[in-house]
């Protein structure tokens, strides 16, 4: 029976067997509905020829759900205590990024961000709050300071978004960039004393679980996307190679994350700063994918404006940019010579130039993607001097 209040104090980081909680996977899946929306909307800004418009506010978009999700994620890694407060708090996050998802089309179409600003101040003043409590209950003074660090770095950020509701739209850019930088800057300044108790193999866990999460909502936008292709335009000889190479791409990309341990590399604060900020292009290369594949197939059968380079590019550069910031931020750390280092980015570029393949290009990204996966398996499974995990059993990877 979950308690309607416990003492919200440190975990320990060498907490044995922790595991992602239903309460986090609930709340993954939630966040999912946002990054939906914005996959929806970039679409449709790029098959009507606005690639830089909707790339720029997808960006934008994508950031905010994923700076309140990575938030919610190392905080609940610290101090996660399952009772009823730490829940009720939690589902209003996950009501203001379902606040937020309304307000991405309008964000797009129109310029408005108000729905999307009220949403996302929803989810941190809630998790400030959470900051606030971990503060009363800490008993070390220097976490104390932290925490409250941490709740009024997250409030005064709020209050320099408004900023974004009333400047001319020319500058919004530079406000995103300028407060985007101000938030991440909140941790670092928070933690430069002490350190959270965050968990490595939970985080890492979480983090590979919202990848899963991420990639299904790409098959699954796809897979939508090659349905109408077929039954509305009768199309399947121009949808399929782009079914087939989507689906070969999204498993590659898959097997290219999780084949080797990520949690391997959250040895200190500045190796995890470096690791949880550099998945915001993972996870939006990621979804992009998803959309980039939607493009494709609009295209395909004549109903997005655009070339085929264009469209094709709209798959290939996610997928390049996915291989190579999971190679610079976990996989290199696990290869073994010249060889094994240059498979993700000779892939990365090879796909790049896929984009050049016409009406195949997506296809022939899969296959590079499946080839990437082969050769990677190749050579592990002929080099005995391949590292291996510390903590997991050895497994070939790509």
């Amino acid at each position: 029976m979950t308690q309607p209040f416990l003492p919200l104090t440190a975990r320990s980081r060498d907490e044995a067997h922790r595991a992602a909680t239903p309460l986090e996977l609930f709340f993954d899946l939630c966040f999912v509905v946002a990054v939906a929306q914005a996959g929806a909307e970039l679409v449709h800004a790029v098959a009507e020829g606005h690639a830089g418009t909707g790339i720029l506010n997808y960006a934008m978009v994508f950031w905010a759900v994923w700076w309140a999700w990575m938030n919610f994620t190392w905080f609940a890694s610290a101090y996660d205590n399952d009772d009823v407060l730490y829940r009720v708090v939690t589902l209003v996050q996950i009501a203001g990024v379902l606040i937020l998802a309304a307000g991405v089309s309008r964000a797009f179409a129109d310029h408005d961000f108000l729905v999307v600003y009220i949403g996302y101040v929803v989810m941190r003043l809630a998790l400030s709050s959470q900051w606030l409590r971990a503060a009363h209950h800490a008993t070390d003074p220097a976490e104390r300071t932290m925490c409250r660090r941490y709740a009024a770095g997250v409030v005064a950020c709020q209050i320099g978004w408004l900023a974004l509701l009333f400047v001319p739209e020319d500058a919004r850019p530079w406000v995103f960039l300028v407060m985007a930088l101000a938030e991440m800057a909140v941790p670092v300044y928070a933690e430069k004393d002490v350190t959270t108790q965050w968990h490595p193999h939970h985080i890492a866990e979480r983090y590979g679980l919202f990848t899963i999460i991420v990639l299904g909502e790409t098959i699954a936008a796809a897979t939508v996307a090659v349905k109408s292709g077929v039954t509305e335009n009768d199309a399947l000889g121009e949808v399929l190679p782009i079914a087939a190479g989507g689906l070969l791409i999204v498993f590659a990309a898959w097997w290219i994350y999780f084949v080797v341990p990520a949690h391997d590399r959250l040895a200190s604060n500045r190796q995890g700063f470096l690791w949880g900020y550099g998945h915001y292009l993972i996870f939006a290369s990621a979804a992009a994918i998803g959309a980039g594949i939607e493009i494709a197939v609009e295209q395909a059968v004549g109903e997005a404006h655009i070339t085929t380079l264009a469209a094709a590019s709209a798959v290939t550069i996610p997928t390049a940019i996915f291989l190579m910031c999971v190679w610079l931020l976990h996989a290199r750390y696990f290869k073994v010579g010249l060889a094994q280092q240059a498979v993700l980015p000779v892939a990365s570029l090879a796909i790049l130039m896929c984009s050049f393949a016409g009406h195949w290009a997506v296809f022939a990204a899969g296959l590079v993607a499946a080839a990437t996966v082969a050769v990677g398996v190749t050579l592990t499974a002929t080099n005995p001097a391949t590292r291996r995990p510390r903590s997991t059993t050895p497994s070939a990877r790509a």
